[in-house]
């Protein structure tokens, strides 16, 4: 038996009916998939951190929720995880013709991400699915899923030319924030407000070709480094951020600044 049999075995055992685990028997699709999320969270995290072993162990929690799904679909005779498998070697296959199908070669990753897009391009007009933004999931991040609606609305030209006219489209959202507040409008308004501004600080990433994700999560680490370095020079000072007043706080941040602090 090879291990990946070993493992569909041990999650048919689980969902065993009549002596399987009560809780493994009690999930379905919607009670599994904030767990599916998370282990796919925890994979890029110990990515980031080097943590190679760390990556072993996330990357089989994350298998056993795609075995855990295919499982209950084949419970509800969907589908199996021979035809999950079956399914991504097709598709490896189909969008990869310059390796697999003797066709040009392609010499550069730029190059590779054109020639996958138009062949999810053209996957999807032979699904004949609605309009060309339909398929971006809806669970997606929202930054992320931000990043995937203006590169696929992109692809038809509907795109601002130049990152400088982005920027300006973020201070002109900017200031509607600041309009929607001296107006008093209410905070159901101020939230559209706000979120237009995110989407916009997207589109500005992608248009500078950063990945807002990763400079967002470099950011949060950032400001974690500092806050620390607040925390224990208050302590330093037998004070506690709850006893500091914000000049006195705000005077560490501006020294943390200066240093070179170690990542979390």
């Amino acid at each position: 038996m090879t291990e990946i049999e070993k493992l569909l075995d041990i999650m048919a055992r689980l969902r065993d009916p009549k002596d399987g685990c009560p809780w493994d028997r009690e999930q379905d699709f919607a009670s599994i998939a904030p767990y599916t999320i998370e282990e796919a969270y925890e994979v890029a995290g110990a990515i980031e951190d080097e943590d190679w072993p760390a990556l072993k162990d996330e990357l089989g929690d994350l298998l056993f929720q795609v075995v855990f799904h295919a499982r209950m679909a084949e419970e509800r005779g969907l589908f199996d995880f021979a035809d999950v498998a079956r399914a991504i070697n097709d598709k490896m296959q189909r969008r990869h013709p310059h390796v697999f199908a003797g066709n040009t070669a392609i010499d550069s990753a730029a190059a590779q991400t054109v020639a996958w897009e138009e062949h999810k391009k053209q996957e999807r007009a032979a699904k004949a699915k609605g309009g060309l933004l339909d398929d971006v999931p809806r669970a997606l991040p929202a930054l992320l899923r931000a990043l995937k609606l203006q590169k696929r609305a992109a692809t038809v030209g509907f795109d601002w030319d130049s990152a400088p006219k982005v920027l300006e489209k973020v201070v002109e959202e900017a200031a509607e924030i600041v309009e929607a507040q001296e107006q008093g409008l209410s905070h159901e308004k101020i939230a559209e407000e706000v979120g237009d501004l995110l989407f916009v600080v997207a589109n500005l990433a992608r248009h500078l070709k950063v990945d807002p994700e990763d400079a967002l999560r470099g950011t949060n680490e950032k400001f974690t480094r500092r806050f620390a370095y607040v925390e224990k020079a208050l302590t330093a000072r037998g004070q506690t951020t709850g006893e500091a007043t914000l000049e006195e706080m705000e005077a560490l941040w501006q020294e943390a600044k200066t240093k070179t602090l170690p990542s979390s």
